[in-house]
C-alpha cells in the first residue's frame, strides 16, 4: 500500500507564489509518481475547481489516474461525467515540484483561495489540501463544533461503521 499524506503545517508564500511542500508530503508525491526516480522532481496535480471549495487539492499522479479512470467509466456525455471532467481535467494543473521542494502557485490559484503570505497544507490521506490560514481555521472550528454537538462519549471512529470493510 502506498504511503499516505499525514499532518498539517503552515508555510510562507513568496511574492512569486512559491511555497515549500512539507518534506513528508514530498516523499508521498515521489512514491505516487511512476516516472519519478532519484535525481528527478515528482510530478503532481492540483485541482482548484468547484465553486464551493475554498481550498486547492493536491493529488499524486497515481491518485489522479485513479480518479481519471473512474470518470472515464461513466457514460460518455452524461451530466456527471461532464461535471467531473470539467472539475478534474479542466480546472486542474499538472506541475512538478522544483529542486528545492517548492510549488509555484499561479496568481489564478492564489486568487481562487485568497492566499497572500501563507498557506496551510493539510493531509487528507491519499490527497492533501492547501488552504488560506484563516479559512482553514474557520473550517477546523466548524468541524470541532460539529463534534461537540455529539454526545459526550462520542467516539469519531463510530463514523467508520458505515464503511464497507471489503469482505
Amino acid at each position: 500500500m502506498a504511503r499516505r499524506f499525514r499532518g498539517e503545517s503552515t508555510h510562507k508564500v513568496d511574492a512569486k507564489g512559491r511555497v515549500s511542500i512539507p518534506a513528508a508530503f514530498r516523499r508521498v508525491l515521489e512514491e505516487g509518481d511512476p516516472d519519478w526516480t532519484d535525481g528527478l522532481n515528482p510530478n503532481m496535480v492540483l485541482v482548484y475547481g468547484g465553486k464551493s471549495r475554498n481550498f486547492i487539492e493536491g493529488y499524486t499522479m497515481t491518485s489522479m489516474e485513479e480518479v481519471d479512470d473512474r470518470i472515464s467509466a461513466l457514460p460518455r456525455g452524461s451530466k456527471a461525467r461532464r461535471a467531473l471532467e470539467h472539475m478534474f481535467s479542466g480546472q486542474s494543473v499538472q506541475l512538478q515540484v522544483d529542486e528545492t521542494g517548492r510549488l509555484v502557485l499561479s496568481p489564478k490559484l492564489r486568487e481562487k483561495i485568497d492566499i497572500t503570505k501563507a498557506a496551510v497544507f493539510v493531509a487528507t490521506g491519499d490527497t492533501f489540501q492547501i488552504w488560506e490560514p484563516e479559512a482553514y481555521a474557520a473550517h477546523s472550528a466548524q468541524l470541532e463544533d460539529w463534534m461537540e454537538d455529539e454526545d459526550e462519549d462520542f467516539d469519531p471512529l463510530i463514523l467508520l461503521d458505515s464503511v464497507p470493510t471489503g469482505e
